[in-house]
């Protein structure tokens, strides 16, 4: 079926883009959903300091605690929201699930292959695969500031992690780039007005567990020790388990661009508590890169209301 697009005289489009395009224009950013982007951003960004401070646990094994202290977190929150833990099944709901979870499962192993910072620029270029798919598939209108400040956004990314990239280790980056699009697809998938993304990042925790699960007891009797068993808990609590609540529920409730430029205060947030903590010191490039980032994205959620105030003339 077509649609007669009337403002663009004799385009016709799919009519499935036109309900896309309809759904698109009527999700607008809320204040709450700002808030939980952005303080998704900041929990997720614990993870350097949280990691560094476990010592002795393997991988898998802070993957497997990590995952079950977030299936906790997020099934309270569907206990508290529904009085039920029925979970549905939907074919969006699983995409959103299997990109989480391939998310950090590629993010991951694309760390053992490559430096970090490798790893982190090329998972972000998340918001420029965000903005091309609302403009080539959502029906979305490219406004002219959002294509410059997604580009100066990753342009800042790159600039923080710089002295870090290796160009060299192919596979390594190659999984980074893929983790980059499946974080796209998370975005996409649960920004989608059909998709309970509750269920979605449940099913996705869920899926995380079960896959780490046998391999999570390799851990040598004296790594079990307070310290390591506190940072597990802020770790999965509160870095993981309270972050991906937050954007369960902020994801939903914010314009799938502008969310995906939030999220990248999460890179140029994780190495300051590393800092403050361990005395590591940024770059003058990372403080550089940092700083471009956060100036673009407050931008970007600020533009909308200075252009409000200074409205286009109109000649008769």
């Amino acid at each position: 079926m077509l649609y007669y697009n009337q403002r663009a005289s004799r385009i016709w489009v799919p009519a499935w883009r036109k309900r896309e395009a309809d759904m698109e224009k009527s999700k607008k950013s809320t204040g709450f959903g700002r808030a939980a982007i952005l303080a998704a951003a900041l929990l997720w960004g614990l993870a350097g300091v949280c990691v560094k401070e476990i010592d002795g646990w393997p991988t898998t094994s802070i993957v497997a605690v990590r995952s079950f202290l977030s299936l906790l977190i997020i099934t309270a929150a569907k206990l508290i929201r529904d009085r039920s833990l029925k979970i549905q099944f939907s074919l969006r709901n699983i995409g959103g699930a299997a990109a989480a979870a391939a998310t950090g499962l590629l993010y991951v192993q694309s760390i053992k292959m490559t430096t970090a910072g490798t790893a982190i620029v090329l998972q972000y270029v998340a918001p420029i695969l965000v903005l091309l798919w609302s403009v080539l598939f959502a029906g979305r209108r490219l406004k002219l500031y959002e294509a410059l400040i997604t580009a100066a956004v990753f342009g800042g990314i790159i600039l923080s992690f710089a002295d870090s990239l290796e160009p060299g280790k192919i596979v390594g980056n190659l999984l980074g780039l893929a983790s980059g699009v499946t974080f796209a697809a998370q975005i996409i998938i649960m920004n989608d007005a059909q998709t309970d993304s509750l269920d979605s990042m449940w099913l996705s925790s869920a899926a995380s567990l079960l896959l780490s699960l046998p391999f999570a007891f390799a851990v040598a009797p004296g790594a079990l020790n307070a310290h390591n068993l506190l940072w597990l808990v802020i770790l999965g609590i509160f870095q993981y388990g309270g972050g991906n609540l937050l954007f369960a529920l902020g994801i939903p409730r914010t314009d799938g661009i502008e969310a995906s430029l939030l999220l990248n205060l999460e890179p140029v947030f994780n190495p300051i508590p590393v800092a403050l903590i361990y005395g590591e010191k940024m770059g003058p490039l990372a403080i550089a890169g940092s700083a471009v980032v956060i100036f673009f994205v407050a931008l970007y959620g600020a533009l909308p209301a200075i252009i409000r105030r200074f409205p286009k003339k109109r000649y008769k």
